[in-house]
């Protein structure tokens, strides 16, 4: 009797080996294809990127072209658009380099800075700094 109990858990410790190899190996198998399968996600999120990407500037660059083209018409015909207007020797000399200086037309009106509105009268404004 006690031969046949030994048999017994010998063949069930068999069994359970057995089953343990099997999962295993199914787990072994799973992780692979995820793998397998995350990598040709990746690849195929890339590629429809790329070709969405590819599409879109095919397609907006000839209107974007045509925007910016457009931009400088429109600044020079339209006044009430504001624009940089560059301090020189000629006009406003004292706000060169300056850094209140802001330099921009709105209306057709210059804002040169802050605390003077309209510019300074001579070279030495007492609010320029470098």
């Amino acid at each position: 009797m006690e031969q046949l109990e030994k048999d017994f858990w010998e063949m069930m410790q068999t069994v359970a080996d057995g089953v343990e190899q099997f999962f295993t190996g199914i787990n072994e198998m799973v992780d692979t294809f995820f793998e397998v399968t995350e990598e040709i996600t990746d690849q195929f999120q890339e590629s429809i990127v790329s070709d969405i990407e590819d599409y879109f500037n095919e397609l907006n660059e000839p209107s974007l072209d045509s925007y910016w083209d457009m931009e400088e018409v429109v600044r020079d015909f339209d006044s009430s658009f504001p624009y940089p207007v560059e301090a020189t020797t000629e006009k406003n000399p004292a706000c060169m380099g300056c850094i209140h200086y802001h330099g921009h037309a709105y209306g057709g009106n210059l804002l040169v800075c802050a605390m003077h509105p309209h510019g300074w009268d001579d070279e030495n404004c007492p609010d320029k700094e470098q």
